[in-house]
């Protein structure tokens, strides 16, 4: 076989210009989706065009190589990993082709994401009804190849409701337009020769035989929201199929391709139906002292007509609090301590008419009987957005708790008629914990009788393994009983596909295996998917002879509990300690870091490159140290090569709904590769930066500078230190700031009058760089009657913990522990301009010095300088301080900034001085510390900034202030755009009375 395989591969890349990746590495990274699954491909292709997939599939027939249409991976259930040459469309096959508004519907290349999609309809006031949670990465071959549903699919239905036509690649490499068919029409393909014809013949008399269609009605659960097996049913006559969307009695074969989760042949484009953007919406979060009660309640609030009903239960709600962007946003709309809450969307016309909704929800409630802990109306765009960014992160929020215990997704998709719901759960949850002994998590689509159900397992006991078919086992059998369905969007994939023939029946699975083998006769699509499936606990993630190598680590891993605090009990039992290899495991898959919105991931964004998404680096890495890469790997060369391009921005770790910690992971692996490999010069140039300037600054100043600005000098510096020839590294100041508060300090003995002490740090750029900045903020802060105290330490680590020298880091940390423990320890806020510097106080010296109390202290008083006047104005203690301003401010937010601190609060300092301000709704701006200034790095880095900063600076009019707290993001906007941004201390400055 893997003769035939290398065959196939060499003829194919001799055909297409696009990529064919069959490296070990590669076939790692497509290796996992966002199911319990892991499987090895036998290579990647990344297309350039639909000619060139049409080519791999009819050189696939040819060699009898199987192949997997994949999008984003992810899955839930397995479908998008095998043994098979993955086909990868998202970063070239990603066009939006048409779109007619007089009649809704898009006509699109499979790889457009739906976010994408939808951010485009938006302009029409449509867009595409389905919305699955993963719709911000999730691509549209995935979702119509999985006919995925969503949180309003009792408005909108299913996939296959919307699905117009399909233009799709068969088994002998021929292109089809499959879309719906006249009687006449489909006659005249009946009558070809080709696979298109004898597909067209030979499903016809299967679905209009009269005892084939008694089977399908038979062997088809009822409830409407279904998914799994072939939509056979939606070929017959329309009885029971048909959701709110008209049956077209045309024979329409796109109803088959969705659904079929690439197992029928490759999806290039899709038309498809469109809905109207509602005119008006607005959320009640329903709170619950129990699961039970909540979904009693459901059926009472369905008599209302709600547009969803979505539950998130007490792991959600807890495990969201350990996660910065969803604790924040949890503060909208969560009152107390509930077991559960109900988020539940009205839409209408106007405002008055979703008030009259809410209300009359509550008193609907209240006359039924219904018992609610609390209620949140949500009307504010805002504060809705954020109930549904938190419900949507669920499946990672759920995968973000420690350890070995996994909430897994055995039942997960399952749906019942919601009048059954409460009396299924309950069932479900009594057999897992009192004959299985373990607990279980939901999430999910409690308006369309869907629970996702999440088992708590460790998948690297033997024991919890065997438990995995009983569960699902148990469930089929409770599913028959109140007619429901296996899966209800997720599909069949590795998980459900053994059980097929069971909770259908065999009449109907032999139709199913008819369909398979009419369409593709070599079994070269997706094979034992559907039909034929493996056992559901072979091919998993972990297992039990899953093993990683020992890292002894530097940084500490152990910190991060899920919820201090909490009284929630959390399993336990069995889980390995924290460390390394645990952080990894964080990672579930799901690929949230492979949006285009957002900060994370912005090499991703850059590239949309598996290997560059966070994702792709955990997968890597937790490769490397099960030893699926040789023992040597963890540590060698092909991972140092992954990890090169994580900027360290910390997106992931606020915005990962798993808490991936990919910066903290870096810092780690770089200590661990140069245990083994030579620091590089200029890694090592970077550590010791903050030196570097103290000697070259100061009396050296002009010195430093002619060598800087001769242009030999500094070419051969470049040159030698691999620096991009377009950057220039920054001058030295003859006048450090620290002397300059020396200076200051000296005449401030003379004052008679006490003032509050305050520490001000000045960073390494502010003291030895650009004074400048630190002088006005000292000013600012002194103007609000601060006693302004500046300890002489100005390296707080930054540049040695970026680049992986963790000793000096460590050190560093030590230093500056030194210096402001004992300003701490009395309460004295400390207070500092540059964000990264910070996010080291609250963050990262936890890593470094564990056991040392001064890094609590330290962390508790430390502030950004924005943070800190935010808090005095809150406490209006600003007022007659500054000239009231006016004119407009476009703000980037540093990285670290957003991920441990956020936006808003400068946002409102500058707002209350009368600018208006608008984000730049950047991620990364691309420098990065001293990436962007690295050779192999610059053309990235530029890439990052365009993506979205770069054309929102250029967008604004001349007098616009830009606005940007990081040095290096200063840097890079001004070499990016020519425009010259300014520290918020600056902008306050020019505004002091």
């Amino acid at each position: 076989m893997q003769n035939k395989i290398n065959d196939y591969v060499r003829e194919l890349q001799s055909k297409v210009i696009g990529e064919v990746h069959t490296d070990e590495v590669s076939r790692v990274l497509y290796s996992t989706d966002a199911s319990i699954y892991q499987v090895m491909p036998h290579g990647v292709f990344i297309p350039r065009s639909s000619e060139e997939i049409q080519t791999a599939v009819r050189l696939a027939s040819q060699y009898k190589v199987p192949l997997l249409a994949r999008g984003a991976g992810s899955s839930l259930a397995g479908q998008a990993v095998n043994e098979a040459l993955v086909i990868d469309t998202t970063r070239y096959l990603d066009a939006i082709l048409e779109v007619n508004v007089d009649e809704k519907w898009v006509r699109a290349q499979a790889g457009v994401t739906l976010a994408r999609l939808n951010a485009h309809l938006k302009q029409f006031g449509l867009k595409y009804g389905p919305d699955p949670a993963s719709g911000n990465r999730a691509v549209l071959g995935g979702i119509v190849g999985n006919n995925s549903s969503g949180s309003h699919s009792i408005l909108y239905g299913m996939s296959a409701d919307h699905v117009l036509a399909t233009r799709v690649i068969l088994a002998d490499g021929s292109v089809v337009e499959f879309g719906p068919k006249s009687e006449l029409e489909a006659n005249s393909y009946r009558a070809e020769s080709d696979l298109e014809g004898r597909i067209y013949a030979q499903i016809t008399g299967l679905v209009r035989n009269s005892r084939n269609q008694e089977v399908i009605r038979a062997g088809t659960p009822r409830h409407w929201r279904r998914c799994g097996g072939y939509n056979l049913d939606r070929l017959t006559d329309g009885s029971g199929i048909s959701f709110r969307w008209p049956y077209d009695e045309r024979f329409n074969l796109s109803k088959l391709i969705c659904g079929a989760e690439g197992t029928l042949g490759v999806m290039t484009e899709v038309t498809l139906n469109l809905v109207d953007l509602p005119k008006a919406s607005g959320v009640a979060v329903l709170h619950f002292g129990s699961l039970r009660a909540a979904l009693e309640a459901v059926p009472t609030i369905l008599e209302l007509n709600p547009s969803a009903i979505e539950l998130i239960d007490r792991y959600g709600l807890h495990l969201a609090q350990s996660v910065q962007t969803y604790a924040v946003l949890m503060q909208r709309f969560v009152q107390g301590k509930p077991d559960c809450v109900l988020i539940t969307e009205f839409y209408g016309e106007t405002r008055q008419e979703i008030e009259a909704s809410l209300e009359n929800l509550q008193v609907h409630l209240r006359l039924r009987g219904v018992q609610t802990l609390a209620i949140t109306n949500l009307l504010e765009p805002e504060a809705i957005q954020a109930a549904w960014k938190v419900r949507e992160g669920s499946l990672g929020i759920l995968m973000s708790m420690r350890g070995d215990v996994k909430p897994l997704p055995i039942v997960d998709d399952a749906a019942v008629p919601p009048a059954h719901l409460a009396d299924y759960i309950s069932r479900l949850e009594t057999f897992c914990k009192q004959e299985l002994d373990h607990d279980v998590a939901y999430f999910a689509h409690a308006s369309a009788g869907c629970l996702h159900v999440h088992s708590l397992l460790n998948a690297k006991l033997a024991s919890d393994i065997a438990k995995m078919p009983k569960i699902m086992q148990f469930a089929t059998e409770l599913l028959g009983e109140y007619g429901g369905v296996l899966s209800s969007e997720h599909g069949d994939g590795r998980l459900r596909s053994w059980l097929n023939r069971h909770f259908f029946g065999d009449d109907l699975y032999e139709l199913f295996k008819q369909v398979k083998g009419t369409f593709d006769p070599e079994n070269i699509f997706n094979p034992g998917d559907i039909v034929d499936g493996p056992q559901m606990t072979q091919n998993l993630r972990y297992g039990a002879d899953y093993k990683t190598l020992p890292v002894h680590s530097f940084l500490d891993f152990g910190q991060g509990k899920n919820d201090p605090g909490s009284d929630l009990p959390l399993p336990t039992a069995g889980d390995q300690a924290p460390g390394f290899g645990a952080a990894v495991e964080m990672c579930s898959g799901a690929g949230a870091c492979r949006q285009m919105t957002g900060s994370m991931c912005p090499s991703f964004m850059a590239t949309r490159e598996e290997k560059n998404s966070t994702r792709g680096r955990a997968n890597a890495l937790r490769a490397a140290l099960s030893g699926r890469l040789g023992a040597e790997e963890f540590t060698g060369q092909n991972v140092f090569e992954i990890m090169d391009l994580c900027v360290s921005c910390k997106a992931c770790k606020s915005e990962c709904p798993s808490s991936v910690d990919m910066a903290k992971i870096k810092a780690e692996f770089l200590f661990q590769y140069y245990q083994r490999h030579l620091m590089s010069v200029r890694s090592r140039f970077f550590a010791y930066f903050g030196d570097i300037s103290k000697l070259a600054s100061g009396a050296m100043a002009p010195v430093a500078n002619w060598t800087l600005q001769n242009t030999l000098v500094r070419n051969l510096v470049n040159r030698f230190l691999q620096i991009a020839p377009e950057r220039k590294l920054p001058g030295f100041a003859k006048g450090t700031f620290y002397r300059w508060y020396l200076s200051q300090a000296a005449n401030n003995k003379k004052a008679t009058v006490a003032r509050m002490p305050l520490l001000f740090l000045a960073d390494i750029t502010r003291n030895y760089n650009e004074p400048e900045t630190a002088r006005e903020a000292y000013t600012v802060l002194s103007a609000l009657g601060f006693d302004v105290i500046v300890p002489p330490v100005h390296d707080f680590g930054r540049p040695a913990f970026s680049k992986g020298d963790l000793k000096l880091a460590r050190k560093k940390a030590g230093f500056a522990l030194d210096a402001l423990a004992p300003y701490a320890q009395k309460g004295i806020p400390i207070v500092g301009l540059e964000p990264s510097d910070i996010s080291m106080f609250i963050d990262d010296y936890a890593a470094l010095l564990p056991q040392d109390e001064r890094v609590k202290i330290v962390a508790e008083q430390a502030l950004s300088f924005e943070e800190f006047l935010w808090r005095e104005m809150q406490a209006g203690k600003l007022v007659g301080v500054f000239k009231p301003q006016t004119g407009q401010i476009l703000l980037h937010g540093h990285c670290h900034q957003k991920a441990l601190i956020g936006v808003h609060k400068s946002k409102e300092l500058l707002a209350y001085l009368g600018f208006q301000v608008q984000e730049a709704g950047s991620a990364c701006c691309g420098m990065a510390g001293s990436f962007g200034y690295e050779a192999e790095h610059y053309d990235i880095s530029l890439q990052m900034g365009e993506l979205t900063l770069f054309p929102a600076v250029r967008a604004q009019a001349p007098t616009t202030l830009i606005v940007a707290a990081g040095a290096s993001c200063q840097e890079q906007i001004e070499q990016g755009t020519q425009r010259k941004a300014m520290h918020p201390a600056q902008v306050l400055y020019r505004a002091l009375v």
